[in-house]
């Protein structure tokens, strides 16, 4: 599923497209995805304004000039691809019509964004602009990273007394929102933390030391338009490049990039999911 920096390269090429754009003809081709579309949706954002477009953790948010807001989630597959922008910006010709192409929005200068999901985990919803943030998917997200709400003093509150393993802790979108399985893994890496290891044993200032480095990595990751696994594409089309920077993640067998280390990168799985770290440079 395609974390933050995803999520966040895919709303920066979206957004010379849809902002300030009006929705000339919307296209809903299927009842559903991940849950039901809402009522009437070709029809309330066929001739709305998009004001901005703007992310809230793995969600891109589109406020209308009708007063709603579009929310988007990509799922496992889904992916936003732009052609024929009148600007020259995307100089795609307009594509031949696929099967996984559920909803596509026809804007007012000739562009056309296509949501194309083959597995339908993705979503969309409608919902009021001045309540958005009392949305179901929303409501419960903690501070997001990049953000000046995600703090030293906020992240060691959070986890004080916690006996979870800290990847856990880091993955917990309550006390955190955006982070996933990848930029954890990576994060706990440059900080030296096993991702087994129990909150209650990290002193607070190594869990505050996790914080500028998750900004630092998620930074980094965005500049390189995200990571291209399976099927993450950026809203151009192109791939994303930083998982050829990955330290630890998917790289289980090979040496350590830390000078000298001489181990080779190790992988545990944790609630389902794999952790890659090094076990001589992380403890």
């Amino acid at each position: 599923m395609p974390e933050l920096p995803e999520v966040e390269t895919v709303r920066r090429g979206l957004a010379p497209v849809m902002e300030g754009n009006r929705i000339a003809q919307a296209q809903v081709n299927r009842p559903d995805l991940r849950w039901p579309f809402p009522e009437r949706m070709a029809e309330r954002l066929t001739g709305a304004r998009i004001l901005q477009l703007r992310r809230r953790s793995k969600y891109i948010l589109g406020d209308l000039d009708s007063g709603e807001t579009l929310l988007i989630h990509l799922g496992m597959t889904g992916r936003m691809l732009v052609s024929g922008d009148a600007l020259g910006r995307f100089v795609h010709d307009h594509p031949a019509p696929e099967k996984h192409d559920h909803v596509v929005l026809d804007m007012a200068d000739g562009a056309r964004v296509t949501f194309n999901d083959p597995r339908r985990f993705g979503a969309m919803d409608l919902m009021q602009t001045a309540t958005a943030e009392a949305h179901p998917l929303l409501a419960a997200l903690g501070p997001e990273p990049l953000g000046n709400a995600f703090s030293e003093s906020h992240l060691v509150a959070a986890l004080a007394g916690r006996n979870m393993p800290i990847k856990s802790a880091l993955l917990d979108q309550k006390i955190v929102a955006g982070l996933g399985n990848i930029y954890v893994c990576e994060a706990l890496y440059r900080c030296g933390i096993h991702p087994g290891r129990r909150v209650r044993r990290i002193s607070e200032k190594r869990i505050a030391s996790l914080v500028p480095v998750i900004r630092e990595v998620l930074e980094e990751a965005i500049a390189a338009g995200g990571s291209s696994l399976r099927d993450f594409r950026q809203a151009d089309g192109e791939l994303g490049y930083f998982q050829h920077s990955f330290d630890v993640y998917g790289r289980e067998g090979q040496p350590c990039r830390t000078p000298d280390c001489g181990a080779t990168v190790h992988r545990m799985v944790q609630s389902g999911r794999s952790s890659f770290y090094c076990p001589r440079c992380q403890r």
